[in-house]
């Protein structure tokens, strides 16, 4: 049976069609109960809607100023300052994506740097030869100087934020991001394509979100965030420079004690401080670790090609760079066979490379101090491509010098003899002396004078890395040993260079009490070729012919990142005593100043020079607290307590981020042997400003107990507050460059006689 019904209602669309009963009942139920729904979500609907936000002024006026005071003229000078004709050269390379290697740190602060000039349209295109040169028109000053200016203009909210963590009051927060505000060294850091003041921002982000995570409700989902972000700062931190290890590892030491009192509340049930001790360690451990190898992974990604630090890294690496050792070697066979012609690079040279070599220079009868020599052919390292690094690997028992066909490679323990492709004279060792290291023997080219010198030219290959490489010697893969089949001795780099009879070369020999894995002993084939020719001038030809292979040693990232940072950590470049250097004990007074920028005809210039009077105020901070600290705990063993225990654990907790963080960041450079300056003192600078403000609020809550002393108290916050106001608009000439001050201004503000303050007299 079917009915014609109207289905609808009033103010909605009728439909008009023929249905069953039970259709009509069913259409008429959802009808309803979507004319219901629709009803209740509208009437839930509120009009009009507010969306409340709180704004901390403070906050917002101390992020203005910060921005201003580093963001203001930064083109000027616009001309090479300090260090930036350091860091400019890796930008350059960043921006060309060549291959560079920096032992001072790590690639993320050459990448930030390299971002300023990547939004800025930089070419790469300009020599960063001497501090002072002018820049030319393709290099966008700006965007260069940018980033380190924004960085240090957000560290003075931070600074804020770190204090009302730490359960400071505003007031407290206040100083404390005034006196870093006004701080001149720290603005003049952060107003030049330099890197201390990304440092601070990563270190300063990092301890704020160690605090907001710490004093977060477990309940809140915000929480997760902060912890991670402490994580991923941390890693930026040590990815700028390595220096934010000393903090990173300082507040995973918090996160220690914090986690281990979190293990001794009964409160919790085991279930929940597994998850907890679990988060923490994946957020505060691996995740750094997988965030510091996606920075190298980043910076081997982007510099792809051949660059001038190369012969730094091994043959393999050279050779997955485009354009480098690849280009050079195209073509090349990959196992060394009898009559391969070679080149034997040292694994272990540093900074840079050497291949074993040989030249018609014999040793002298005998060396200065009175000892002889065989007086045979002197055998070497050289540091640079030459004919006289190329040897034939020759079959002992056979008299060819070419391969044969088909080729028989050469294998893990096979005795091998190796001779010098331009002399002919085979690589020999024996019981004599070597020149430079008494206590091995001496490595030669052997001549036989007929002076009943038997021939010891005999050498087992032992492949060291053969679980990897199988036992085949390979061109660039095998790490060799070379070991005298009569002596047992080892052929190494002793390190040592020869005098002038040995052109100042490097010294090779044979050790007969080489033990385990030492790089000095160990060799890889760099170039390699199949000899073809058999006699002695036309092996010559082909000695001086360029080499053309083509092997793509694609090497894993990680056995990349590993050889690359071991190369970062262990490479040391000569160090000279630099005019500006310092020791740590000058910068704790501000004994010392640096010279970033001196115009070339007037006396406008710019220091790094510090405020006086906030330097001091933390020096006297730092006494202060240790003072407290230890008056309370030894007070406390005698069962005295002198402040409510959440004072007691406020008081440890701020000891711990700035008192720790002053400590941390500078002790170390007591135990550094490299050459030091006053910037590598501004991180522990900072911890100690925060410090001041926390040690004042103390005693003013703490200590003070009568209303007229606190009164005077707020007098000599005053009084130091505008003294240093008045210190830094006093140097802010030597903190922005201009005005140019005369002669006898300049000579004014010599408050130190170790100062270095030039002026031109007119």
């Amino acid at each position: 049976m079917k009915t014609e019904l109207a289905c609808g209602r009033e103010g909605s669309p009728v439909h008009m069609k023929a249905l069953t009963c039970e259709e009509t009942v069913t259409y008429f139920l959802l009808d309803n109960i979507l004319f219901l729904h629709t009803g209740a979500m509208l009437s839930s609907f509120k009009l009009p809607i507010v969306i409340r936000a709180e704004i901390n002024l403070v906050l917002v006026a101390l992020t203005a100023l910060g921005l201003f005071s580093r963001l203001y003229g930064i083109t000027f000078p616009k001309a090479v300052v300090f260090d930036e004709v350091y860091y400019g050269q890796f930008v350059s390379l960043y921006t060309k994506q060549v291959f560079f290697i920096d032992e001072s740190g790590p690639p993320l602060g050459h990448m930030i740097l390299a971002f300023g000039a990547y939004i800025g349209g930089f070419d790469g295109n300009f020599i960063w030869n001497r501090i002072g040169a002018e820049y030319s028109s393709n290099v966008p000053v700006w965007s260069l100087r940018l980033i380190p200016a924004l960085a240090g203009s957000l560290c003075v909210p931070l600074c804020y934020i770190v204090l009302v963590e730490l359960g400071y009051s505003h007031h407290a927060a206040l100083g404390a991001a005034l006196l870093f505000l006004m701080e001149n060294s720290l603005i003049v850091q952060s107003r030049f394509m330099l890197l201390e003041s990304v440092l601070i921002f990563f270190l300063l982000l990092a301890v704020v979100s160690y605090l907001r995570f710490h004093n977060s409700q477990s309940s809140s989902p915000l929480r997760l965030v902060w912890l991670l972000l402490t994580g991923v700062t941390c890693t930026c931190a040590v990815g700028v420079k390595y220096m934010g290890l000393f903090t990173y590892l300082l507040l995973l030491g918090l996160a220690a004690v914090h986690t281990w009192q979190l293990i001794g509340d009964r409160t919790l049930s085991r279930g929940a401080v597994l998850v907890q001790v679990l988060t923490r360690f994946l957020g505060l451990v691996v995740l750094p670790l997988l965030l510091y190898l996606g920075c190298f992974y980043m910076h081997l990604t982007l510099l792809y090609r051949s660059g001038p630090h190369d012969q730094m890294m091994s043959s393999a690496f050279q050779a997955s760079l485009e354009g480098g050792l690849a280009r050079i070697t195209r073509g090349q066979p990959l196992e060394v066979a009898y009559g391969s012609q070679v080149t034997l690079r040292s694994v272990s040279s540093k900074p840079i490379p050497c291949w074993l070599h040989s030249h018609k220079a014999n040793y002298p009868i005998r060396y200065e101090n009175g000892r002889g020599s065989s007086h045979q052919q002197q055998v070497t390292c050289y540091p640079f491509k030459d004919v006289n690094n190329w040897w034939i690997i020759k079959d002992p028992g056979r008299q060819d010098l070419v391969v044969s066909s088909p080729p028989r490679p050469v294998r893990h323990g096979d005795v091998v003899q190796l001779l010098h492709g331009i002399t002919s004279r085979y690589l020999n060792t024996h019981d004599v002396a070597a020149p430079m290291s008494p206590h091995a023997q001496e490595v030669s080219g052997y001549i036989d004078f007929n002076v009943s010198m038997p021939v010891q030219n005999l050498w087992k290959v032992d492949i060291v890395n053969r679980e990897t490489e199988q036992e085949v010697w390979k061109t660039f893969m095998s790490e060799v040993r070379l070991v005298h089949v009569n002596t047992s001795a080892v052929l190494r780099l002793s390190g040592s260079s020869l005098p002038e009879w040995g052109f100042r070369q490097l010294e090779v020999v044979g050790d007969k009490i080489y033990k385990g894995y030492q790089p000095s002993g160990v060799w890889n084939v760099e170039e390699h070729r199949y000899g073809r020719s058999q006699e002695q001038k036309e092996r010559e030809l082909e000695l001086h012919s360029p080499t053309h292979i083509d092997i793509n040693r694609n090497l894993t990232f990680i056995a990349k990142f590993l050889e690359l940072q071991w190369r970062m950590l262990t490479v040391k470049h000569e160090e000279s005593e630099h005019k500006y250097s310092s020791s740590p004990l000058d910068w704790i007074s501000m004994n010392t100043n640096i010279a970033y920028w001196l115009h070339h005809t007037g006396n406008a210039q710019i220091h790094l020079i510090g405020n006086l009077v906030t330097w001091s105020m933390g020096n006297v901070a730092l006494m202060g607290y240790l003072l407290l600290f230890l008056s309370y705990l030894l007070r406390r063993r005698r069962k005295i307590y002198d402040i409510p225990e959440a004072s007691w654990v406020q008081l440890l907790q701020a000891g711990a981020v700035c008192a720790g963080g002053w400590a941390v960041n500078y002790m170390p450079f007591f135990l550094m042997e490299k050459t030091l300056f006053l910037y590598h003192y501004l991180p522990a600078l900072t911890f100690q400003i925060l410090l001041i403000p926390v040690v004042l609020e103390h005693v003013h809550t703490h200590i003070l107990r009568c209303t007229s002393h606190r009164r005077a108290l707020h007098g000599v916050v005053l009084a130091g507050l505008s003294s240093v106001y008045l210190t830094f608009w006093k140097f802010s000439p030597l903190t922005y460059g201009h005005p140019e001050l005369s002669a006898e201004q300049l000579a004014s503000l010599r408050w130190r006689d170790s100062w270095d303050i030039l002026f031109r007299r007119r």
